[in-house]
């Protein structure tokens, strides 16, 4: 068997018997990576010689019987997330050549564990998109089918891992940057509760929905990389201080009893007919598996799309301020300071320019209470609802997206129809809950489709057990795509 088919775990396992070694496996990677990514364009920082350096470390610790969690284990990273020494541009040109002098948390967490970082892959410029078409550097094609998009904006990690170019990645969740583009690209893609993970270097885009997440083949390759970067941290005053919790230890698969909500407000016109029969066939099958099903309601769902909209751009446009070409990135020159500042934020590309417009006026004198303040009363009711919900259910499922991957192109010129392709995992970031989305199901074009498992504020314990129990029935996670060799069969 090809050493890249291997799963987290199974590396990891082959690692600490002798069977392999660190140096074979991120080899294996790197020489796929430079086979099938110009067809993909996961990556934007392909790491080769770091990577197979520390890799001949890890051979050495595992020579000498350490067994840390990802001990050899090549992962990749978002290229939000901050890595020492190693380029950082969040997909913008205005970042362009910044190396930041420090890791972020989950990066130190990463290196603690002893994994093999390969490199930075591709986002939405800031995170802020669902297709990784924003980006400034490159499109990231989905490994489906190199015609559409990947979704985003953690296109690039999702679509690395399921073309088996890295065993496991992180990514970003700010309105479902994790789970559209795992649902899209047919992985598993775990959004923590708010302040599960610290956000501590990792760039900020909206403050208050911002969540590092993880990608896997499987919910067991998921679990291993979130038990990883889980942890407090005083660095980031909104990272959560609660009690340590064995997360691959609760991967039984009985979900016998387990209450499973239904809510009738994300079975809607719109969604894809082949998307709600494979979610409603999933659903079926957790009940055989001895899960409750409950039809339950949230109330204030339609909302969720523009609170969302008004919120993230206001969080947007404060966090974007920093960037004014005087301490990050490059700087555009002209005659005086004021003239620079515009020159060099110039350098934004058109969806970040949208997203601080769209902020900087719900902030403005006269705006604020009839728009952002507003939205933030409406968050509360969204949050309210879940938490009636979860006193009924210990779970709801829901479509992760209401289609299958679209197509390159098909909707750059429709912000408003790209913005609906997260209507279905908005709601989970404005409430601080924690979801995640797996394969459920193939279209009739062959495209992966997403099952969303939502679980109450810290209760990650619980979806992914009843994630894991669905997966065990199934067999839709062990289906791998055909890639193209070269750029030119895209």
């Amino acid at each position: 068997m090809d050493i890249t088919d291997l799963t987290l775990i199974e590396l990891r396992d082959a690692l600490r018997a002798g069977a392999t070694s660190s140096f074979v496996a991120t080899q294996a990677m790197i020489d796929r990576i430079v086979t099938y990514d110009n067809a993909l364009c996961s990556y934007l920082n392909l790491t080769d010689q770091d990577a197979l350096q520390q890799a001949s470390d890890a051979d050495s610790r595992l020579a000498d019987g350490e067994e840390l969690p990802l001990l050899g284990v090549p992962i990749a990273v978002k290229d939000i997330i901050c890595t020492s020494g190693v380029e950082t541009t969040a997909g913008s040109k205005i970042l362009e050549g910044f190396i930041p002098p420090y890791d972020a948390f989950v990066v130190e967490k990463l290196k603690e564990a002893g994994a093999v970082i390969l490199g930075k892959t591709n986002t939405d410029e800031f995170a802020m998109g669902s297709s990784t078409e924003n980006s400034a550097y490159v499109t990231t094609h989905n490994p489906w089918d190199v015609s559409r998009v990947p979704g985003g904006s953690s296109g690039g990690s999702a679509a690395a891992v399921a073309a088996r170019l890295a065993y496991g990645a992180l990514g970003t969740d700010t309105g479902g940057s994790v789970r559209q583009p795992a649902s899209f690209c047919g992985v598993v893609g775990l959004r923590p509760t708010y302040g599960r993970v610290s956000r501590w270097g990792v760039i900020a885009f909206a403050s208050s929905l911002d969540q590092v997440g993880t990608f896997g083949r499987n919910v067991a390759d998921c679990t291993a990389l979130f038990q990883v970067i889980t942890g407090h941290d005083r660095r980031d005053s909104t990272s959560l201080d609660v009690p340590y919790e064995n997360f691959e230890a609760v991967l039984t698969g009985d979900v016998a009893g387990l209450r499973v909500g239904i809510p009738q407000e994300y079975f809607i016109a719109g969604i894809e007919p082949e998307v709600e029969a494979a979610v409603r066939t999933a659903i079926d099958k957790l009940a055989e598996l001895g899960a409750e099903i409950v039809e339950i309601s949230l109330p204030h769902t339609e909302y969720a799309l523009p609170v969302y909209y008004l919120i993230a751009p206001a969080e947007a446009s404060a966090n974007l301020a920093r960037y004014d070409g005087v301490r990050y990135g490059p700087r555009l020159k002209a005659d005086d300071m004021i003239a620079t500042v515009k020159k060099t934020r110039s350098l934004f590309g058109a969806e970040p320019k949208r997203r601080i417009m769209l902020g900087t006026y719900a902030l403005s004198a006269g705006y604020y209470d009839a728009y952002y303040g507003r939205a933030l009363k409406a968050r509360t009711l969204i949050k309210n609802d879940f938490k009636r919900a979860f006193e009924q259910v210990d779970v709801i499922a829901t479509p992760t997206s209401p289609t299958t991957a679209f197509k390159i192109g098909a909707k750059v010129d429709d912000p408003l129809s790209m913005y609906l392709s997260d209507i279905f995992t908005l709601s989970l970031n404005l409430s601080a809950s924690c979801g995640l989305s797996l394969p459920c199901g193939f279209d009739s074009n062959g495209l992966p489709i997403g099952l969303q498992l939502i679980g109450d504020t810290l209760q990650e314990a619980t979806i992914l057990n009843a994630a894991y129990a669905y997966e065990q029935a199934t067999d839709w996670h062990e289906r791998a795509p055909v890639l193209p060799e070269s750029s030119s069969e895209q």
